[in-house]
């Protein structure tokens, strides 16, 4: 068995209070609350900046500690949210290359009608007026070929990516630490 031996790449939040790591506007119980906004758009920038096999330690410094240990319910809401976010994320992956098959089709189908008219009229004559609209049909199908090849060459890959980003960080080691340590 091939041991793996990952780095671990650790962030750390500064809050004032529970509270401030979630949604507000959010009025389901804590352990399924959407996370406040800056604190899920720092958590994803940050990881973003690294590879995407990387794994994650989070440590959450709350200042004004509740007595109930909050770790458990601040684990449990940056998975959950994490793994929400990479079920969506999966899904916009399919959704984009269900949009690619279909624009591929339609880009191939256009191409092929715009080659055909090209030749055409090249039979039917060679002045310019016709090789101009010759050569805008063979522009203009492989111009239909555009959107597919974006998809397929440069779209899919960041969204993969994304996506493994976000499984580590559903997976990511939680810690709940008083910003006051008592001593």
């Amino acid at each position: 068995m091939k041991k793996t031996n990952h780095t671990i790449h650790q962030v750390e939040l500064r809050i004032g209070s529970l509270a401030e790591l979630f949604n507000s506007m959010d009025p389901t119980p804590f352990h399924h609350c959407d996370l406040d906004t800056d604190a899920q758009a720092y958590l994803e920038s940050w990881a973003m900046t690294y590879p995407p096999e990387s794994h994650f330690r989070i440590i959450v410094h709350i200042a004004n500690m509740p007595e109930e240990d909050p770790e458990p319910t601040v684990r449990d809401a940056i998975h959950n949210y994490f793994d929400y976010k990479a079920i969506i994320n999966r899904r916009n992956l399919l959704l984009l290359l269900v949009e690619g098959r279909t624009s591929l089709l339609i880009g191939v189908c256009f191409l092929a009608a715009c080659l055909i008219s090209a030749d055409l009229l090249a039979n039917f004559g060679t002045n310019t007026l016709s090789r101009v609209f010759k050569e805008s049909l063979v522009i203009g199908g492989w111009v239909a070929m555009w959107r597919p090849m974006q998809i397929f060459l440069y779209e899919w890959w960041p969204l993969v990516r994304r996506g493994r980003i976000y499984g580590n960080l559903t997976r990511a080691r939680v810690h709940v630490v008083s910003a006051n340590p008592v001593s």
